[in-house]
This record gives C-alpha cells, sequence and structure tokens, in this order.
C-alpha cells in the first residue's frame, strides 16, 4: 500500500491507495508541522487514526507534503514519527509547495502561493522551484492568512476599531474573552491554529466594508512581499491553494 498525505497546521488529508495506485482510504488527522509542534503532539494526532494505524504495517511507500518542512530540521522530526509508526514504509517527505505545484501547473512556469492557516509562494520553472523567504512562521510572516486575519480581527476588536454592529457579531461567534484568548494565544500548543479559527468570521463577513478592507490589506502585503520577490511575476501565470 501507498500513502499520500497533504499536511498543514489545522489539517492533514491522507489517501491509501493500493501498490496498483486504486484509491482505497481517504481520512484526516490534526495538522502536522513539525516547525509548530512539538514531536511528542505529531506522534499523538497519527495515533489516534484508527484507519492509519490499522494498516500502518502494510504501508511500502508514504509521500508526505507537509507545512514546515522547507528547512532540514523540522523534515527530519516528521520523518522519524512517522518511520516509528509506518516501520515497513519509504518515508519521502516533501514541502507542501511541491503538491501545489503538481495540483495546479501542469508543469509549466507559474508562481503557486498557498493561503492557509499560513502563507508560502514559490515560483517553478517548469523544472525547479525556487523560493526567495525563507517562511519564520506566524509571528513574523504568514501575511493574508488564516491566522493573520485572525490577529487583525482580534486587534481591530479591542483597539475599538471594528464598526459595533460586526463588534457584536464577532462576540456572539466567539469567545472573545480577554483571558480565554490569551490562553489560547500563550499557554496551549498551537496558537496559530487558534489565530486561524477566528480568521473565519472575516470570511463570513466578506461582504462587510470593512471586513473588505482588511482583506485587501492582507492580500497587498501577501503580493508586495511574497508574489513581487520574483521579476517576472507580471509575465507568468499566479496560482493559489489553501483553505
Amino acid at each position: 500500500m501507498i500513502i499520500v498525505a497533504d499536511s498543514g497546521s489545522t489539517k492533514t488529508s491522507w489517501l491509501l491507495l493500493s501498490d496498483a495506485g486504486e484509491k482505497l482510504i481517504e481520512t484526516s488527522t490534526e495538522g502536522l508541522n513539525p516547525a509548530v509542534f512539538p514531536r511528542d503532539v505529531l506522534l499523538s494526532r497519527v495515533l489516534s487514526n484508527k484507519e492509519l494505524i490499522d494498516n500502518s504495517e502494510k504501508i511500502k511507500t508514504l509521500h508526505f507534503f507537509g507545512a514546515g518542512c522547507g528547512t532540514p530540521k523540522p523534515s527530519v522530526i516528521i520523518a522519524e514519527v512517522l518511520q516509528s509508526i509506518f516501520i515497513n514504509a519509504k518515508v519521502i517527505i516533501k514541502e507542501d509547495t511541491e503538491v501545489a505545484i503538481m495540483a495546479t501547473t501542469d508543469n509549466d512556469p507559474a508562481i503557486v502561493c498557498i493561503l492557509g492557516t499560513g502563507s508560502n509562494c514559490s515560483y517553478f520553472d517548469g523544472e525547479k522551484i525556487h523560493q526567495r523567504i525563507v517562511s519564520l512562521g506566524y509571528i513574523i510572516m504568514d501575511d493574508a492568512s488564516g491566522n493573520y486575519f485572525g490577529k487583525q480581527l482580534l486587534k481591530a476588536y479591542y483597539f475599538n476599531q471594528m464598526p459595533k454592529e460586526l463588534a457584536q457579531k464577532f462576540s456572539e461567534n466567539y469567545n472573545l474573552d480577554a483571558d480565554f484568548i490569551k490562553e489560547n494565544l500563550y499557554r496551549k500548543s498551537n496558537p496559530n491554529t487558534y489565530l486561524a479559527s477566528l480568521g473565519h468570521f472575516i470570511i463570513d463577513q466578506k461582504s462587510h466594508p470593512f471586513c473588505q478592507k482588511i482583506i485587501k490589506e492582507g492580500l497587498q502585503l501577501f503580493i508586495d512581499n511574497q508574489i513581487l520577490q520574483f521579476e517576472n511575476a507580471r509575465q507568468v501565470p499566479i496560482n493559489f491553494v489553501g483553505s
């Protein structure tokens, strides 16, 4: 059997295939970003899925495309975690950008962007992937991502910049108690996914001018800081994937 996994910080999608390529099982776990989560969390999230564990010894090859796998250290961590579970498998770790390129380019040159819990951008020249920015994660980077928009909403709410009717809807849909927010931001293990969960509100209210302004500002930052790193950005297609 073969596994193909596509992982972000919030969710990992798993596809189990026969050796002939026939789809057998589709399943999911929580996100497995090795740049964000410690080894024990990564391990427990995979072990929580019965379908994966029941088939773990049957897997011969595991292709893992993941957020946070763009540098060696986290890639080694997730490889070791997966190898400890899928003991008979050849484990292949690649950055999530690679599967996004496969899904969108048909091997033609293009800029490929991922907007999910986090965000990134690469240029594919038809053969090789080029990246100008090394991601430093959700605190410093991730413009136009789910966690970016969640952060902007919290700031607007607490700085009293959000229109009253929108602030009321926001407080009705989310727990905006300051202690609860700080608990999720500074004490719990996945603040980036917590922030991204708040980002859903801005999509639900995207017709509101205030939300449109935040969305446009976030996208403009992403264009300026990521896409325009590439000199030919105006000459090639720009593809987006994400949640």
